[in-house]
């Protein structure tokens, strides 16, 4: 198998709870070890006489979706019912086994979800290994954010990939917090340049004046703030998914954002987040301690929020987060861009591809699929004829928790949401930046120029 592939698989493994990058903390590594002992969970949905379809995913909450999905698409379609086995794998495990059976082309599922970072493995194969999309997204194509389509869709223009959500990144502030300081709403309203962010981050620090209290904390294990500066000067590492484009770090954006983030560090407005990054059990914690009371992330970050800061979680944040736009470094610069997903496939070695694709189709992108997505999952939906009902709905859980309601802020960023190209190169590049670069220039303070100069030689030297 490819090392670069298995590099990256092994970089996944680090970091489960946030599919995105890798971290090498103690933490993230037992993290791996823990990972390995899990075992595949199976769940069968729908009417046991339908048509036999295999799912296989790496989130037990997605198998769940599928799951509801099915019990909707067998009472709209009662000639075409669907009998669903859902597997849930750990990670890597499951990337890995895809890869692998779409190569010998024997084995693999009729429907996988593949992680957005992982997904240049597999669409490379393109109609030899997947099936188009194309026909069964018609119904709902012209409602769909287009550049999140896009960013499943192969070489040769066709989709091979539904995705769950836009994945647009925003600011999360705890107003509780920092009311407590002085810091108003409008304080937080007046923030647009990443300068004013500091400024204002300083302001709490200082008022604050406990040690072992932060604004933010910065990612070693995890590309988050990188994507956003590169997002705001319409850079891309990867080449812009150009044909024959080289992979280049060595970028104004990724620069300027490492040397704030040393910035914020050296200030102690910022920390280095535990386990590497604010996506994993300690970062988490972090939230929940009033260690740090602001950070970016992409809207379905909302998702943490529920599962573990809500009212069970003895931790309770309920009205006390407010969401708002990021800053950006030079004012007119898109504020916000798509973060992580998952591209869901159908493979070519499914013998019942348009009913797969049809379902699929239906389960993520039609209206009874986008309100599942927002109610049960809390992802900000590529459907947009559905924002109004989805902010109008008084009900819903994600409405009640924040301050401020989450599609009022999409609505908007929503012509400000940049992409970053996802190609060939980008498990080579995150895994060098994630396992060498955060650490070398956030946790021992080594000049950013000189980093990023050694991640360009070693990544050249692996790109494809």
């Amino acid at each position: 198998m490819n090392k670069k592939f298995v590099s990256a698989l092994l970089c996944a493994t680090m970091v489960t709870g946030s599919l995105v990058g890798c971290g090498t903390s103690s933490a993230s590594k037992k993290a791996s070890a823990d990972e390995k002992k899990e075992k595949p969970v199976v769940t069968n949905f729908g009417d046991k006489n339908g048509t036999k379809l295999d799912l296989w995913t790496f989130v037990g909450q997605h198998a769940d979706f599928y799951g509801k999905m099915v019990d909707k698409w067998n009472e709209k379609n009662p000639d075409r019912k669907i009998s669903l086995k859902a597997t849930t794998y750990p990670f890597a495990d499951m990337h890995t086994k895809l890869t692998m059976t779409l190569q010998s082309k024997k084995g693999a599922p009729d429907i996988c979800d593949v992680e957005v970072g992982q997904y240049p493995n597999v669409v490379k194969g393109q109609d030899e290994w997947l099936y188009s999309l194309d026909d069964a997204m018609k119904p709902y194509k012209d409602t769909m954010v287009k550049s999140r389509l896009d960013i499943y869709a192969g070489e040769n223009g066709k989709h091979y990939g539904a995705p769950f959500h836009i994945g647009a990144t925003v600011m999360y502030y705890n107003m509780e917090q920092l009311e407590k300081y002085g810091i108003t709403q409008a304080d937080v309203d007046a923030v647009k340049t990443w300068d004013d962010y500091e400024k204002l981050g300083k302001r709490y620090v200082q008022a604050r004046g406990e040690k072992g209290k932060f604004f933010t904390s910065v990612d070693t294990g995890g590309t988050d703030w990188l994507t956003i500066a590169m997002s705001e000067y319409g850079e891309d590492w990867t080449g812009g998914n150009k044909k024959n484009a080289k992979p280049n770090v060595k970028l104004k954006s990724v620069k300027k954002m490492l040397e704030l983030q040393q910035k914020l560090l050296k200030e102690k407005v910022a920390q280095v987040s535990t386990d590497g990054q604010v996506d994993t059990d300690g970062g988490i914690a972090d939230i929940g301690n009033n260690t740090i009371v602001s950070f970016p992330k992409a809207l379905w970050f909302m998702s943490r929020f529920k599962d573990k800061l809500g009212a069970d979680s003895g931790k309770d944040q309920t009205g006390k987060w407010y969401i708002g736009k990021c800053p950006v470094f030079e004012e007119g610069q898109k504020c916000s861009v798509g973060i992580g997903g998952t591209g869901t496939v159908v493979t070519q070695q499914s013998k019942e591809k348009k009913l797969a694709a049809d379902f699929l189709c239906f389960a993520k992108m039609s209206e009874d699929g986008e309100k599942m997505i927002w109610n049960d999952l809390g992802f900000d939906v590529c459907n947009t004829a559905l924002w109004d009902a989805c902010n109008s709905d008084q009900d819903n859980f994600y409405n009640k928790f924040f301050r401020n309601k989450p599609y009022e802020v999409l609505n908007q960023i929503k012509d400000d949401i940049g992409k970053v190209s996802i190609t060939k190169n980008t498990p080579a590049i995150n895994d060098q930046i994630n396992t060498t670069t955060l650490n070398d220039v956030l946790e021992k303070g080594k000049n950013v120029g000189e980093a990023l100069d050694e991640a360009q030689s070693t990544i050249e030297s692996e790109a494809e």
